[in-house]
């Protein structure tokens, strides 16, 4: 009984010994990196726009400042995940 809880110890303590400094370090980046990212928008669109010598226009439907379209898109793909999972035995049994 002695053996498996040392072996799970020495486990724990190595996925630690990765998993805090990652996160530490992955947390101080983006905490003190000090300018924000750009969307695809600014990135992307708005830049081949003005190559093209066209200007960005509006969207159609416009959902604010932020990444709520993305957070949509991330909650529509959880929802069809859970579905899909929930009746996965339906979805892939053979038709005899």
């Amino acid at each position: 009984m002695g053996e498996g809880r040392k072996s799970y110890r020495v486990k724990v303590a190595a996925a630690l010994f990765v998993a805090v400094p990652l996160l530490f370090f992955a947390v101080k980046s983006c905490y003190f990196s000090g300018k924000s990212w750009n969307g695809v928008d600014e990135a992307v669109v708005e830049k081949i726009a003005k190559e093209h010598g066209r200007q960005a226009a509006a969207p159609l439907l416009d959902p604010g400042s932020g990444d709520l379209l993305l957070f949509l898109f991330l909650l529509a793909g959880a929802v069809g995940g859970f579905a899909a999972g929930y009746c996965w035995r339906d979805l892939v049994k053979k038709n005899d």
